[in-house]
């Protein structure tokens, strides 16, 4: 932990010089992400700073104690306390931040959601848990922009994808990652029975452009016209984009705006951070091929969560946490869960620390 608080305090004071070099200052766009980024690290990276600060006179204060001068000795013991109690509110404070890994004090992130097992029953569940996300969302104050979506002829979605951004959006969000499970009856059920369906949803932190360098070399572009519902022609010009990542493989199509240079701006944010995922994926084992493992294959026995209607229950396995007010988190209460989840892993790391 220590180590990676060193290299967001050493990127933040960087990013500092960058923000006062001509050169950048006469690049709006430069200027712009630097910015961007040096907000995002500035409350962890001004945390950490005063915390070495504070380690550096806590050893001054500690070799004064041992002073022969009673006066001086007196001083720096009285000091002492105070440091040291302030050193142990930051250090905790520290701790919550960086709960989520490196990636935790991300502001922006991208959300997959995608209708699994269970027919349209599925693709209504993942358009639940759209708007579940929408409101809660709405409640953060938290920007969100539809990147693409794919609705089905029910009203729900065989997919969409969403751009989040906002304080604290990855380290809450990324405990969506994974397989959902809905129990219910659907309205066009009959005989009242119960069936079950599923979902999964992938959120990913979205990087910098300086983190992620994408050239037009890197992927291959394929320009084709957008069609809707049952192939339906949306229009007649070859407005929507699919790239292809040559050295991941990995696959954009985007076909939601009229214009073909706003979705491929859309392509190349998705497409980025799809990227950064993999290839982090790739520098830390303990995250290796972590799409497939967190999301799963949308199988009805693959899942981190249940949602059952008829007892107004939800359920998220991963940490034994079951809530009976599943009207009120559908409606995008969604903090009656992270925050559970979020207060496991501080324990965790707490005890880690401790160990």
């Amino acid at each position: 932990m220590r180590e990676m608080l060193d290299q967001k305090l050493e990127q933040f004071l960087t990013l500092e010089k960058q923000l006062s070099d001509p050169e950048v200052q006469a690049n709006s766009s430069m200027m712009a992400t630097v910015a961007r980024q040096h907000g995002s690290l500035a409350k962890l990276a001004k945390k950490y700073r005063r915390f070495k600060e504070l380690l550096a006179e806590l050893k001054e204060l500690e070799e004064m104690a041992n002073s022969k001068d009673n006066d001086e000795r007196e001083m720096a013991e009285a000091e002492i306390v105070t440091l040291t109690e302030e050193r142990e509110q930051l250090w905790t404070e520290l701790l919550d931040m960086t709960i989520g890994g490196e990636d935790a004090n991300r502001t922006r992130c991208v959300m997959e959601i995608r209708a699994g097992t269970g027919g349209d029953e599925a693709a209504l569940f993942a358009g639940d848990l759209f708007n579940m996300y929408a409101k809660h969302c709405e409640t953060k104050k938290w920007k969100i922009e539809v990147m693409e979506s794919s609705a089905n002829e029910v009203g729900g979605f065989k997919e969409i994808t969403l751009a989040i951004e906002g304080e604290g959006v990855y380290r809450e969000l990324q405990y969506e990652s994974g397989g959902h499970r809905v129990q219910r009856v659907p309205e066009t059920e009959t005989k009242g029975r119960v069936h079950t369906s599923a979902a999964t949803v992938a959120v990913l932190p979205e990087p910098e452009d300086v983190e992620v360098d994408i050239k037009p070399d890197d992927y291959r572009r394929d320009n084709y016209r957008a069609s809707g519902p049952g192939g339906q022609k949306v229009n007649k010009t070859d407005s929507a984009v699919r790239l292809t990542h040559h050295e991941t493989g990995i696959v954009v199509a985007i076909q939601d705006e009229k214009s073909q240079h706003k979705n491929l701006a859309k392509a190349l944010r998705i497409l980025k951070s799809r990227v950064y995922d993999f290839k982090q994926s790739e520098i830390n084992k303990e995250r290796a091929d972590e799409r497939k493992s967190l999301v799963g294959s949308g199988d009805r026995s693959q899942r981190i969560r249940t949602y059952n209607f008829p007892d107004n229950r939800v359920t998220d396995h991963r940490i034994g946490l079951t809530i009976y007010k599943l009207d009120q988190i559908i409606a995008g209460n969604v903090s009656y869960l992270t925050e559970g989840l979020i207060e496991h892993d501080r324990q965790t790391l707490r005890s880690s620390m401790t160990d």
